[in-house]
């Protein structure tokens, strides 16, 4: 299991700095193509997909570069909590999720995401899960993102569960600000 996490650990990491640093070889920049660099802080609060879990919130910091003006990738690293029913023994059940995706915008504003990454188990949860996030979107013109996803973790252990493997999913609102790096 520890291969297995370093090499997918690694491969996360070549993949960003090939996202980032794809854009910086271009030789020529096609009229209007934006290549922007912004940093985002987003809060998320969710509604668990699985019955144990009330509730899930989390905030996350992310860096978006644009590579043309309707294609970005991005990475993103956060906090997320889900609170754990009474009934389900309690407490919560938390994890780091580190990302790598794209945003792409079909028109102007509206966007489609994917993002695929590890989710570093945090308080009662140990090890590393594989986290994935479908999502759309809405970037408004003076720094605000309003996003809907789907954000789904496999593989983390859980000292409260029996199998102690957690499957994690849910229905997320982010909402966020993004600061242009770039002016």
């Amino acid at each position: 299991m520890k291969r297995y996490t370093n090499t997918f650990f690694s491969a996360l990491v070549a993949t960003a700095a090939l996202f980032f640093s794809a854009s910086a070889n271009a030789q020529t920049e096609p009229a209007g193509d934006s290549h922007d660099t912004r940093l985002g802080l987003g809060l998320s609060l969710g509604i668990p997909t699985e019955d144990a879990y009330k509730i899930a919130i989390g905030g996350d910091l992310r860096l978006q570069k644009d590579f043309y003006s309707n294609v970005s990738g991005l990475l993103s690293l956060g906090y997320t909590s889900f609170s754990i029913k009474d009934e389900a023994g309690g407490g919560s059940a938390d994890y780091i999720p580190l990302k790598v995706g794209i945003k792409v915008f079909p028109i102007e504003r509206f966007y489609i995401s994917g993002e695929v990454g590890a989710a570093f188990g945090a308080a009662k949860s140990e090890g590393t899960g594989f986290v994935y996030a479908p999502g759309i979107g809405i970037g408004f013109n003076r720094g605000i993102d309003l996003g809907l996803r789907y954000e789904g973790v496999s593989g983390l252990n859980y000292e409260g569960f029996p199998d102690s493997k957690l499957k994690l999913g849910q229905v997320a609102l982010r909402i966020a600000y993004g600061f242009n790096l770039s002016r």
